[in-house]
């Protein structure tokens, strides 16, 4: 066949991969619109059903960044194809539980599977899409982040009404066993097709129990000192959810920090080579935690990148936390029912978050044929508009304004996600580009939305609901600002990237 980057063939590819990631975020964000039947059927708490969400992020962040790894080292359209049938399957088993731990367990699963998704089908479409136009593929497979997230509420909500939160589960992870199969046929555009043998890919991890442990081992520690205290807490002392629930955030949060920190130390530790990106990117490909490593000093060696991250983990606790919280919000402060909640915000949310996510994009290519910062300076822009507007529509209360000034501010909030998506790319050779995409989730989401969901949800049993939200658009506007800081750097950055590193490896 002729190259896929040219003619149809990467069109199709698109709109393949832009379709699965409607589902994606469709399978990903149903449970949001459901948190009200969940609750009253389950008798949760607001903080629990934070954790609900939680669950799924903090899971899909700590896969995301192996499955970047697999991606790099083999098939990213089997990596897909794989991950895309995991997730569906777990989202349809959680219209099967029967109590709080259950759908916990099955939520944190829907992450695993779409952990698989985002680095390899980003790096994909980057490929397919090499220089100019690259943001506006981008922005069109993005488009599935506002088309997919609103259409779940807006679905979960009318499904739930009709046929109860179980079956609403179950229905919306069907359709991905069909899009699994064709994504297995893709054509990698740069990459030779090989097969696939999960025996030869775990030897390659080389990832033994004491190796993991080794690498891992304050985020494991961290995690079961903090799942002891909070057992405890319950057990003994019938400490509430709240308790819990923060005893156990705050013990994983430090293991993450001192695990970073160790990378970090690693790093520091090894000689590095004084190259644009040293032995990073043209050494040979090695395991997992050697990917890992790699990819953590590319991140450190390149400005842009690590305002890229820190911005994005803002972006990521506003944004998410938004749409998580907004139809709990909407059906409490204006009085809806859960289904009306989720057809107001769903309806306005499909189209304008559709059109702000491809007209970022679009803004985004058409600044940079005059500045190489065209694609931050739009990413800025628009959270320092949609923001204000954010908290200004979170405290109104009239239903038919609250439609007009929703749509006004997510049209402008999801200007970001191509832009944001191509500028890593664009400062990171495709050698190891998946790695550090799994990189870059792992961090927003593990220091954004994880945070976002169940705090909120604390602060919602204090305060109330109202006053809990307007956290989040606040942290948003400090993501636009963060970003802009990269503008000094992106020139340099991109002319780094462009440094010729050989053809990529061929790994036996």
């Amino acid at each position: 066949m002729s190259d896929p980057r040219q003619g149809w063939y990467r069109w199709y590819a698109l709109g393949l991969l832009a379709l699965i990631n409607v589902l994606n975020y469709l399978d990903r964000n149903v449970i949001f619109a459901l948190f009200e039947p969940i609750k009253r059927d389950l008798g949760l708490t607001d903080a629990q059903l934070g954790w609900l969400g939680s669950a799924y992020i903090l899971v899909f962040s700590v896969a995301a960044l192996p499955a970047g790894v697999l991606s790099d080292l083999r098939s990213r359209r089997m990596v897909i194809a794989v991950g895309v049938g995991v997730w569906s399957a777990f989202t349809s088993l959680g219209g099967l539980v029967r109590n709080y731990t259950q759908l916990f367990i099955t939520r944190s699963a829907v992450g695993i599977g779409e952990a698989a998704f985002g680095p390899a089908s980003s790096s994909l479409v980057a490929d397919y899409f090499p220089g100019p136009g690259r943001a506006v593929a981008m922005g069109i497979l993005s488009a599935g982040i506002p088309l997919g997230g609103v259409a779940g509420i807006l679905l979960g909500g009318a499904l739930e009404e009709m046929y109860g939160w179980r079956v609403a589960f179950m229905a919306v992870g069907v359709p991905g066993f069909l899009l699994a199969v064709l994504a297995a046929q893709l054509i990698d555009p740069t990459r030779p097709s090989t097969p696939v043998h999960l025996l030869k890919v775990l030897k390659r991890f080389e990832i033994g129990a004491a190796r993991l442990f080794r690498h891992f081992a304050p985020l494991i520690i961290g995690a079961a000192v903090g799942g002891i205290a909070a057992y405890w807490l319950d057990h003994y002392y019938g400490a509430d959810s709240v308790v819990d629930v923060a005893v156990f955030s705050i013990a994983i949060s430090l293991g993450l920090a001192c695990n970073i920190g160790l990378w970090f130390w690693q790093i520091h530790r090894d000689r590095i080579e004084d190259t644009p990106f040293g032995p990073d990117v043209t050494g040979p490909v090695g395991d997992a935690f050697d990917e890992l490593l790699r990819a953590l000093r590319v991140v450190l060696r390149t400005p842009t990148l690590v305002y890229v991250f820190l911005a994005g983990a803002m972006i990521s606790f506003g944004l998410n936390g938004i749409v998580g919280w907004g139809p709990t919000f909407a059906s409490r402060t204006l009085g809806l029912t859960a289904g009306e909640a989720s057809r107001l915000l769903g309806g306005t949310g499909l189209i304008v978050g559709t059109l702000g996510t491809l007209a970022g994009g679009f803004i985004a290519d058409y600044l940079k044929r005059y500045t190489e910062a065209g694609r931050v300076i739009t990413t800025g822009i628009g959270l320092l508009i949609g923001g204000p507007l954010a908290v200004w529509t979170l405290t109104v209360r009239d239903p038919e304004l609250f439609v007009y000034a929703f749509g006004a501010a997510f049209f402008f909030l999801t200007w970001y996600n191509g832009p944001l998506a191509a500028t890593i790319f664009d400062v990171v050779p495709s050698r190891i580009s998946s790695t550090v995409v799994g990189a870059y989730l792992l961090f927003i989401h593990l220091a954004g939305d994880a945070i976002a969901f169940p705090l909120v949800g604390s602060l919602s049993d204090e305060f109330g609901i109202d006053r809990a939200i307007l956290l989040l658009p606040t942290v948003a506007i400090g993501g636009g600002v963060v970003i802009l800081l990269a503008t000094k750097y992106i020139r340099r950055d991109m002319a780094r990237a462009a440094v010729p590193t050989g053809e990529y490896p061929t790994v036996n």
